[in-house]
């Protein structure tokens, strides 16, 4: 998947799960406690976590591509079609 299309469709899921938050701040008070817990467990977090990984993505990607190689050092994968090295 190109890196575009990655950025598109973590933009939209951000704009999406805005949209909720917007109807939860401009509801009419009486409506607050049914908007609440969805507000506050599912889409603030989503919302935040899609706009992390926008704005700092390329950092966790870079870490993660870097200690995969450590992490294979550390916990080698078991070959059995390889000949032990002695």
């Amino acid at each position: 998947m190109k890196e575009a299309t990655k950025r598109s469709i973590f933009r939209w899921i951000h704009i999406v799960f805005a949209i909720p938050i917007l109807g939860y701040i401009y509801s009419p008070f009486e409506k607050l406690p049914d908007y609440a817990p969805k507000t506050r467990f599912v889409f603030v977090p989503v919302m935040v976590l899609s706009g992390l990984w926008m704005w700092k993505g390329h950092v966790v990607r870079r870490l993660i591509s870097k200690t995969a190689p450590i992490l294979v050092q550390y916990f080698p994968q078991k070959n059995h079609s390889v000949p032990p090295k002695i």
